[in-house]
């Protein structure tokens, strides 16, 4: 099966509609990170088809789960969740927020070769950070642990936002350690097509 057919049936299986167009460039994307994996080391899955399945059909499977006019992307390294979802929601302004500064650049290049102009890339520590808005989806998927995802991002949700985090099995004994402040709102059970395992959401508000 070719990478635009499996692509293709993953979305269905998803239960999402993406046009023709950005499907391509969701795989222009995965093109894009081969090329630059090769000399930056940005991510251990190295072969397209499984590139497909636990990148962009892991992070796709979100978007039915989160509306937001703004998303920030926290610890994005090669753009994961964030790119996929600023292809997916194109009326969302999305933020790729990574310390790295070879990651930071691979996510620029990015932005620019897919066009992707509802997207910002900053190169910054999270705890230094300070921006001059807040936003109403703060999303990671590899940062940390929830008690730990909570403390150093939750002061950048917005009024009414939610943090989201992008978990494998379902997370009882991190969701027991969330500091004051902070509810569990739900946690969404994932089916990722060509994905073995336990994947979940986790959708954590502030009090």
């Amino acid at each position: 099966m070719s990478l635009a057919a499996k692509l293709a049936q993953g979305i269905t299986q998803l239960g999402i509609t993406l046009p023709p167009q950005t499907q391509q460039r969701l795989l222009d994307y995965l093109a894009l990170l081969q090329k630059w994996n090769k000399v930056y080391n940005l991510t251990a899955v190295r072969e397209a088809p499984k590139m497909v399945s636990h990148h962009l059909l892991d992070c796709l499977a979100v978007v039915s789960h989160v509306s937001a006019a703004t998303i920030l992307d926290v610890g994005s390294g090669a753009g994961l969740p964030g790119i996929p979802l600023a292809l997916a929601l194109p009326r969302t302004q999305v933020t790729l927020l990574d310390s790295g500064h070879k990651k930071a650049a691979f996510l620029r290049q990015a932005a620019i070769e897919l066009e992707l102009a509802n997207v910002e890339v900053v190169c910054e520590r999270l705890e230094v950070w300070k921006p001059s808005r807040r936003f109403e989806l703060v999303i990671s998927r590899a940062l940390s642990d929830l008690p730990e995802f909570a403390t150093l991002a939750g002061h950048l949700v917005a009024p009414g936002g939610e943090l989201a985090a992008m978990k494998g099995v379902y997370p009882h004994e991190e969701l027991a350690q969330l500091p004051a402040g902070y509810r569990l709102k739900r946690v969404v059970p994932l089916t990722i097509p060509g994905v073995r395992g336990a994947r979940h959401l986790a959708l954590i508000e502030r009090t």
